[in-house]
């Protein structure tokens, strides 16, 4: 079977041509989502590049696959308007091994100047929430459903995140999460292919290739409603104990 890397490679170049040849739009059936999905199960074999090469071009904390994952997401350009208003392809970062995995909407204006998912208002309070449950940032993996920040923070059209799912898919077959944490309603729908509100799914169970997904609320609506903080920190504790871990306050006494 064809290596991921170079069924993306392929996926690319025809969306290339097929907007070169006036194309703007691509209808995308739940049938072909899922056919991608199952695409992404391959996992990719050894890296084509040397060894130096490698370690020249990979990021710190970063596989290889990851990175040559992550070095087509750097070039992408499907999304034109994405492509053309972005400062920075905010890929992913973390443990590649991780056992906890965060998946959110798309970066903002902190994170495209940064180049680095969750480092604004809402990343502050997810990191303080990554550290409550007894981690750090670097022992987990942080992403998004989008690489490329929305011009004014819009959400995600839909073609966009057909466009860039792939690259989330495949960061997920490479880490394999024992859980991963959607947050907000563009993470459940990208991942679950549901329509239900994320204030209906928060707290349940559901999964995505065998892995557990607790959908819960985005950090920024946090912001805009603190009462929810509780709701939220029960879902995490119910991750907790899925992983069986407690909380770092219990960790301590």
């Amino acid at each position: 079977m064809r290596e991921l890397n170079d069924i993306i490679d392929e996926t690319i170049r025809a969306l290339e041509d097929m907007k070169s040849s006036g194309v703007t739009h691509v209808e995308v059936s739940p049938q072909t989502m899922e056919g991608l999905s199952c695409c992404s199960s391959v996992r990719p074999g050894p890296p084509s590049v040397s060894a130096a090469e490698t370690a020249a071009t990979t990021p710190p904390g970063d596989t290889p696959e990851l990175a040559r994952i992550a070095e087509r997401a750097n070039a992408c350009v499907l999304c034109r308007e994405l492509s053309r208003c972005r400062h920075s392809v905010v890929f992913g970062i973390g443990n590649p091994h991780a056992e906890l995995m965060f998946v959110g909407e798309a970066p903002g204006a902190d994170e495209d100047a940064q180049g680095e998912p969750f480092v604004g208002r809402a990343g502050q309070l997810l990191t303080k929430i990554i550290q409550a449950m007894g981690y750090r940032r670097d022992n987990v993996y942080i992403s998004n459903v989008l690489k490329c920040r929305p011009p004014g923070n819009r959400t995600p059209l839909p073609e966009e995140v057909a466009n860039c799912l792939p690259y989330l898919l495949s960061q997920i077959e490479l880490i394999q999460p024992k859980i991963i944490v959607a947050l907000g309603a563009t993470a459940v729908r990208a991942l679950l292919d549901v329509q239900l509100g994320i204030t209906k799914m928060r707290g349940h169970w559901y999964t995505f290739r065998d892995i557990p997904i607790m959908p819960t609320f985005h950090p920024a609506y946090l912001l805009r409603n603190p009462a929810a903080k509780r709701e939220v920190w029960d879902d995490m504790k119910a991750v907790l104990e899925k992983l069986g871990r407690k909380p770092a306050a219990e960790q301590r006494s």
